[in-house]
This record gives structure tokens, C-alpha cells and sequence, in this order.
């Protein structure tokens, strides 16, 4: 974005170099993986890297838009970019245009242009629940039994979204989506026996999809023994503990080497995508790994402040979404390759390889800055 639109607007820049330096060392970090492991794949150093080029191009490009749209539009359109996507959601199970990877059907194909609507249900759904939040709640704040029924609105809702991505299945999105819905109703002031009453149908019913589910109770074994089965479940674990470990202090080797080393290339599973951020640690080491995580959390921080400072309440509860969301997933994505939670193959936020996350990452900081022009 142009210098003259930070100084002209008062956006918060100490939030935009954060956003600046996250995107680029991701730029960096993802050319260093993308040029060896493409030329392992194709013959052709820059398959994966030119394509990711267009992505943030226009991801760039939509972030821009979405920084200068009037928030007061946003709140208006919410429900309708939002019941657009619950649309998509049903479109991956349509053959032909869903198309099936792994096991899971969350994508939908137009043409040679492939993306993943659960993963533009995170901003869609931030946006219809800082809009409804804003109309609802705080309107009724002195009804008890107008807050009661909102109560049960918001269940099924959350409810509603549960089934869809269960049914994809979508277990790592659902999480961030969910978590994150919760922590904003939290924040809404709503009675504290209805927040008790959601983390309490949550981890029963996350205990009743993991005991159900062979391979999601294979990757709790795998978290809680990590040295159950280290060629099958625990694999992409153990491969994690070995370029970390690799990295020590400083990182391995030379920076510059374009990303030749060995747990890249061939052992660690998925290295341009969910396990980006082993190989920043085998290269930067711990140090650059303290570093990364600072970045995140000085992020968080800055987000924090502007919805805090915002000057509505949807505007508030948008900031407060976002930043929840990009936090959630880089803790989720960070402590799976570490070891400190279960592995969910969630992509490291402005790193990680594919098209969709980085369009709403992007979309969702250009809406972030577009807040903190109009905070106090």
C-alpha cells in the first residue's frame, strides 16, 4: 500500500510493518522450500513459487479493496457474503464441480481455477457474527429472556456450520471457526452460564468426533506418544522433531542455499504448506523461531488495541475476530509441529502454500487496517 494512504488515513502503522515483515520472510521462507521441493516434483524450480506469486498478486490487490470499502457496507453486506459461502459449502458435494483430495471434499473447481470455500467461511462468518453481535446482543443486554433465545440462535448456527465442514470433513477449520466464534460471543458480555454451556458442548462433542474417528484418534496417540508408531501415525511428527532439533540455536546451515537440506526435500511431509514452520526453524533455528512467534504475538497485540479502541461495536467485534483468527490458527498450526497439540494440518498464516488461505489472510488485514483508520 502506498506510503501516502498510511500517513493520509492514520492507519496503525506499527500493525502494517507487522503485516509487512510477516509476508515477506513468509515471500522468502516459501521461495527457499518452493524452488527445491518444485524441482524434486516437476523438473521446474519455479512451478509452486510463480503460481504463489499470482495468489498474493491478487490477494494484494483484494486486500486493498477490502481497506478502503466503508465498514459501515461491510456490516451491511455481512449476511450476504455469509449465506454466499454456507452456498459454496454445499457446492463441494456436488460432482463435478466438488473436487475430492484425501478423502475430503473441500474444494470446488471452475474452469483451472481451484479453491476452498471453508477457508472464506473464517472472514465471511468473523463479519455476520461482529454484524449480528452489534445488532443483537447489546440491544438486549437487559432482557433476560431476549438474551436466552439469542443464545439458542447462535447454537444453531454454530450448529449448522458444525455439520457442514463435519461432513467435508474439515476438522481443523471447524476448530478455528468454532473457537473463535465462541471467544466473540465471550467478549459480547453475554452471561457467563451460556459461555460455560458452549465449552461444555464443545469438548463433549470433540470428544465424540475424535473417539469416532480412527485417524483423528490415531493423531491423539500420536501427540501423546509420539513415539507410538514413528513410520506410520507419528511419522510427520518425529520428521518435525528432526528439523527443529536440526536448527539449534542458529539454524543449520547457510540461508542462502535456496533450501537443500534433506528433511525438505523428501522426509517431512507437506514442507510447503502445514510444515513450513519446521522447516523455518531448521534453518533459522531457535532464535528465528522465537522471533516468528514474537511477530505473531506482536500482531495479536496491535489487533487487540484497535478493537479495544474502535469506535463501534461492530467494528470491535470485527477486529476482535480477525485478530482471534490468525492467532488460532498460527498457535494451532505452531504447536502441532512442536508437539504441544495435536497435529491438525492447519496452514501457518502469510507462509504456507495455497490460494485460498492467503486471499482471505490478506483480505481479512486489509479489513483490520481498514478498522484501525476510524479507532481512537
Amino acid at each position: 500500500m502506498p506510503q501516502r494512504i498510511i500517513k493520509g488515513n492514520q492507519i496503525d502503522k506499527t500493525l502494517f510493518i507487522i503485516i509487512c515483515l510477516l509476508l515477506l520472510w513468509g515471500t522468502v521462507s516459501f521461495s527457499t522450500v518452493s524452488f527445491s521441493y518444485s524441482l524434486y516434483k516437476h523438473g521446474n524450480s519455479w512451478h509452486y513459487f510463480v503460481h504463489q506469486m499470482v495468489i498474493l498478486a491478487i490477494s494484494l490487490f483484494l486486500g486493498f479493496a477490502a481497506f478502503k470499502i466503508p465498514i459501515k457496507l461491510l456490516k451491511k453486506w455481512a449476511p450476504f457474503f455469509f449465506l454466499l459461502n454456507l452456498a459454496l459449502l454445499l457446492l463441494v458435494f456436488i460432482p463435478k464441480i466438488g473436487i475430492e483430495f484425501g478423502g475430503s471434499r473441500r474444494w470446488i473447481s471452475i474452469g483451472n481455477f481451484l479453491f476452498q470455500p471453508s477457508e472464506f467461511l473464517k472472514i465471511t462468518f468473523i463479519l455476520y457474527l461482529a454484524a449480528w453481535l452489534s445488532n443483537k446482543i447489546n440491544k438486549n443486554k437487559n432482557e433476560k429472556k431476549k438474551l436466552n433465545s439469542l443464545f439458542f440462535v447462535f447454537i444453531a448456527i454454530l450448529t449448522s456450520l458444525i455439520i457442514m465442514l463435519m461432513a467435508e470433513p474439515d476438522m481443523s477449520t471447524l476448530i478455528i471457526i468454532a473457537g473463535t466464534g465462541f471467544l466473540m460471543y465471550f467478549a459480547a458480555s453475554t452471561p457467563l452460564w451460556q459461555s460455560i454451556a458452549i465449552g461444555a458442548l464443545g469438548l463433549t462433542g470433540g470428544m465424540i468426533f475424535i473417539k469416532n474417528s480412527a485417524y483423528r484418534h490415531m493423531r491423539l496417540i500420536a501427540f501423546l506418544n509420539p513415539n507410538f508408531d514413528p513410520m506410520g501415525s507419528s511419522f510427520h511428527l518425529n520428521q518435525s522433531f528432526i528439523a527443529i532439533g536440526s536448527g539449534r540455536i542458529f539454524g543449520s546451515g547457510n540461508h542462502f542455499s535456496l533450501g537443500l537440506n534433506s528433511q525438505k526435500l523428501s522426509l517431512l511431509p507437506h514442507p510447503m504448506s502445514d510444515s513450513i514452520f519446521a522447516i523455518i526453524a531448521e534453518e533459522f533455528g531457535f532464535l528465528g523461531s522465537l522471533l516468528l512467534i514474537g511477530l505473531f504475538l506482536a500482531f495479536f497485540w496491535r489487533s487487540i488495541k484497535i478493537a479495544v479502541n474502535s469506535r463501534d461495536d461492530f467494528s470491535k467485534f470485527l477486529a476482535l475476530g480477525i485478530s482471534l483468527w490468525i492467532i488460532t490458527q498460527a498457535f494451532l498450526n505452531i504447536s502441532g509441529l512442536t508437539g504441544s497439540a495435536p497435529m491438525g494440518g492447519v496452514p501457518l498464516p502469510f507462509f504456507s502454500y495455497g490460494g485460498s488461505h492467503l486471499l482471505t489472510e490478506i483480505i481479512g488485514m486489509g479489513i483490520l487496517l481498514n478498522i484501525s483508520r476510524n479507532s481512537n
